[in-house]
């Protein structure tokens, strides 16, 4: 008994031993903290709102604890605040970390309007003073002025110009009778759930190089190095009413919506509904683009990422010119073929008179996740595929004419490092595949500016040997 008792009191006095080791503080000031980062920088911040959080971590490299006596920023006016332990503050005294520990100090920035035109770097310095020493981390952000419209209603011809960003909140309506110019070069950043509906006249003309941006209003990252970008859902989209016609958009970059560009039905195709010409419609939780009984043309223009169709066509007229069809969609399973046709063959004419369907699919190319089209018997329909590529495999027939079968483009596209690029590698088969006679005035020279070969490249992308 006396020995079990002598082995527990041992036992006893080591642990009060380590105890007292693990949680004694070092005084000295050779001690040195380490960072996740050296430097905490924040993508764009719009001027008067405030910032996402950023995140730092502390580490005590130190077998024994250490006693931050001061955590400041350095400046005292400065646009950065920091919570530690829960408070709020831009200073704080003796902060304990143990040996072997860490703690998380999170960051955000808030940075008051002024008269730049131009994004403008706001830095500061958060300092780490422990036993003496002290120790930097580099905060940063670029501040950004912008125009703000909650809820405009534009009931007269309206300019919207480069510059400062627009920051649409609610909804930006063109009612009947207006026309929306957007000149190239323009911005138009919509919060969570804002959309454009046009009832009036939309003219959104971009230039090569001034691609006109349409897309949420958050410019952080997802992930490190991953722009926020790829997340869908972060706005409506773009609405055309029925009674809305003569409307064109070219070169537009829009982007990350939850219904993306949605033409209601006007059962009229004598009038010219939509032309989109070198555009690039993408990331939508629902379809890229959709139509229902219009007059609707698309020029030189990539259609991607999408949850259900990518293009979902029902009934109308429609030119689809060296245009890219792709589909690599993140968030869920694809619901839809990337190009939906509906309210085309023989057997779904209806008894309310709606014409079936007339298009021709020229010099494009249909490939991605899932199938590229809903069908490929086209029998007595007007609907005509001429040189395009597509994942099915088939045979040429009345309606498919000269196109390639059962190809893979080749795109640049890496999906799983969420890099999105539809120009084609140097051995694509889509590479001189089109027909010349077949490329128009809006087509002969494609986003990027570039004049198509002869014979050109199928898909919205004349080919660039190297390109990145």
């Amino acid at each position: 008994m006396r020995y079990l008792l002598i082995v527990m009191l041992v036992i006893l006095a080591s642990i009060g031993v380590q105890s007292c080791i693990s949680d004694s503080f070092t005084d000295s000031s050779s001690v040195r903290l380490r960072f996740s980062t050296d430097t905490v920088s924040f993508d764009t911040v719009f001027t008067d709102l405030g910032t996402p959080t950023a995140r730092l971590k502390v580490f005590n490299p130190d077998k024994k604890g250490v006693n931050i006596s001061s955590i400041r920023f350095r400046n005292a006016d400065t646009p950065f605040a920091m919570n530690v332990d829960g408070v709020s503050g831009s200073t704080f005294s003796d902060v304990e970390i143990r040996g072997g520990d860490s703690i998380f100090i999170f960051i955000e920035c808030y940075i008051p309007e002024n008269q730049q035109g131009r994004p403008f770097l706001v830095e500061d310095d958060l300092l780490f003073t422990t036993n003496g020493t002290e120790q930097r981390v580099v905060v940063e952000a670029y501040g950004q002025n912008v125009t703000r419209l909650r809820n405009v209603e534009v009931t007269s011809d309206m300019t919207m110009r480069a510059g400062l960003p627009y920051v649409i909140f609610d909804s930006l309506t063109v009612r009947p009778g207006a026309t929306l110019r957007i000149e190239p070069g323009a911005q138009l950043l919509f919060h969570d759930k804002a959309a454009l509906v046009v009832e009036g006249c939309l003219e959104a003309v971009g230039e090569p190089g001034k691609m006109i941006a349409m897309r949420g209003d958050r410019l952080d990252d997802v992930l490190p190095d991953v722009s926020y970008d790829i997340m869908a859902g972060q706005w409506r989209g773009v609405r055309i009413a029925p009674e809305s016609f003569g409307n064109r958009m070219e070169y537009v970059d829009m982007r990350s919506t939850s219904e993306g560009l949605r033409i209601d039905s006007t059962a009229d195709v004598s009038r010219q509904k939509l032309t989109l010409v070198n555009s690039w419609l993408h990331n939508s939780q629902s379809t890229a683009l959709s139509s229902k009984y219009a007059k609707v043309d698309a020029y030189g223009c990539v259609f991607s990422e999408a949850a259900e169709a990518v293009v979902r066509l029902t009934g109308g007229e429609h030119t689809f010119s060296q245009c890219t069809l792709a589909n690599y969609y993140l968030f869920s399973i694809i619901s839809e073929p990337l190009l939906s046709l509906y309210h085309v063959l023989p057997d779904e004419a209806d008894e309310n008179g709606e014409p079936l369907m007339r298009a021709s699919f020229d010099n494009c190319i249909i490939y991605g996740l899932g199938s590229d089209i809903n069908t490929t018997d086209l029998t007595g329909s007007d609907v005509f595929l001429r040189y395009t590529l597509l994942k099915s495999a088939g045979s040429d027939d009345a309606n498919f004419i000269y196109c390639l079968w059962d190809s893979d483009p080749d795109f640049l596209t890496v999906r799983e490092d969420y890099y999105f690029n539809y120009h084609l590698k140097d051995d694509s088969p889509a590479i001189g595949a089109g027909d010349p006679a077949l490329v128009n005035p809006l087509t002969e020279s494609d986003m990027d500016g570039v004049r198509r070969a002869t014979p050109p490249a199928l898909g919205a992308y004349s080919y660039t040997p190297g390109a990145d």
